[in-house]
């Protein structure tokens, strides 16, 4: 990267090493700030990479309480931004203190501005490679190599699984059918304490009311006709491991009550027997129904879904996740192609246009069937909308241009805070981090008046 591109902020009220430090460090683009309330707008409007600040700021500099302030804000704000501590030789205690609360690094005054120099480098470099690691991660979906996103709030849902996996809690994963709930499902079991040990999955739709208490809690020989054996249910074969409920809004009451039981007391007993196993298990649940519109209706347990939802997560369908269709449709022409010995296969602009457009209403299940037929059905490499089965949509890219989605954005951005400041042209300067006479030109691009 080219060092005239990093912006460096100098936290200095004193003018003279203001000067100084800007001259020994003009292969930067340097901005500077005298106080704590400059140094915020400064860092709102400029957003460094790295900070050098003094701790000892106006209107108290030899008590540090404003630097450390100032400190505070800015890890709060900006917490991926690299601070050096700018203190005096006798205030080793205060830098030590700067360092705990979060700051890269520390230096003495007066200091060597080679020395300083390399600092600041080194923090450059760092958070080059953090940024880094953190835009591979997103693209790569981190832990959970089976969800392919780049949709901000799957995204989220991601980060949510990762840091509860190894918690040991119950977690209900809420969204419609064919979201992936399976698979964030195994991926909460394998990024647990529990993830050498057996995933066990049943689909409490798909099990016949009258076979799926044995299904779950197993049966002694001769306990009814056909008990030939002695048999462990589901969830005893889940011992150690984590055991997942799909469709977990359409389990019978009277089977609620009985898993109610499990969850309060961690013990079980097979069907005709009197001995009460214990089970060591992490439970998972899905479902694609409204879980509090069933306990309204007299449908669901309200004390079994308090047991289940311990932490709750919702996952956004695919019509709502953008740009996730398209991304997940090259995926799958490619995963397909190999697989049915069909060479090198695309899809073109007419059958992109029809994938954006679609609802989709069968998420990402039915966007994957569709494509696998597609693959085989397609007479050429090309894959078109009538190959997809999808309506023909006009491939038109207009309205993607970048610099109209920019300027609208601009736009809402610039009408939201001067309606939350009630007008205030410099506190909105300073929210949205830029000058005043760069929002006057805004608002005047945009037709919008100051009374407005």
């Amino acid at each position: 990267m080219n060092d005239k591109r990093r912006t460096l902020l100098i936290v200095e009220d004193d003018p003279a090493l203001q000067k100084q430090m800007r001259w020994a460090f003009d292969a930067f683009e340097t901005v500077v700030a005298s106080d704590r309330e400059s140094a915020i707008t400064q860092l709102r409007r400029h957003e460094p990479a790295v900070v050098t600040m003094d701790l000892g700021l106006p209107p108290a500099p030899d008590d540090g309480v404003e630097g450390f302030r100032l400190l505070g804000e800015m890890l709060a704000l900006a917490p991926d931004t690299k601070i050096i501590v700018l203190t005096g030789q006798h205030e080793r205690e205060n830098a030590v203190k700067a360092v705990a609360m979060g700051a890269y690094d520390f230096f003495g005054k007066p200091f060597e501005p080679e020395l300083l120099g390399l600092t600041i480098d080194r923090a450059f470099r760092l958070h080059d490679l953090q940024m880094e690691n953190l835009r591979l991660a997103t693209l790569q979906g981190t832990s959970l190599s089976a969800v392919l996103t780049r949709d901000s709030a799957m995204l989220k849902v991601c980060r949510t699984v990762e840091k509860v996996a190894p918690a040991n809690v119950t977690i209900a994963l809420l969204g419609e059918s064919g979201t992936g709930k399976e698979i964030l499902a195994r991926g909460l079991h394998a990024m647990s304490t529990r993830a050498k040990e057996r995933f066990v999955a049943i689909n409490c739709a798909a099990i016949p009311e009258t076979l799926l208490e044995s299904e779950l809690f197993g049966y002694e020989k001769g306990a009814f006709t056909g008990a030939v054996k002695q048999t462990q249910g589901k969830i005893e074969a889940a011992h150690k491991g984590t055991f997942f409920l799909d469709e977990i809004g359409d389990l019978p009451m009277a089977l609620q009550a009985k898993l109610l039981r499990f969850l309060q007391e961690r013990v079980i007993e097979r069907i005709g027997g009197r001995e009460e196993i214990p089970v060591d298990v992490r439970i998972v649940c899905a479902t694609h129904r409204d879980l509090k519109a069933q306990i309204s209706a007299g449908l669901f347990r309200e004390d079994l879904y308090y047991r289940l939802a311990e932490i709750v997560i919702e996952i956004p369908p695919l019509r709502d996740r953008d740009g996730d269709a398209v991304l997940l449709a090259h995926a799958f022409v490619q995963r397909f192609a190999q697989a049915n010995g069909r060479g090198t296969m695309h899809l073109g602009d007419d059958a992109v246009a029809a994938i954006e457009s679609h609802r989709w209403p069968g998420n990402v299940r039915e966007l994957e069937n569709c494509l696998k037929r597609a693959v085989i059905m397609a007479e050429g490499s090309r894959i078109t909308s009538d190959d997809l089965g999808l309506d023909s949509v006009d491939p038109d890219l207009q309205h993607l241009n970048l610099r109209q989605v920019r300027d609208e954005a601009e736009r809402r951005a610039v009408v939201r805070v001067l309606a939350r400041t009630n007008g205030n042209i410099a506190r909105a300067a300073d929210i949205l981090g830029v000058s005043r006479p760069s929002l006057y030109d805004l608002m005047n691009r945009f037709g919008l008046k100051k009374e407005n």
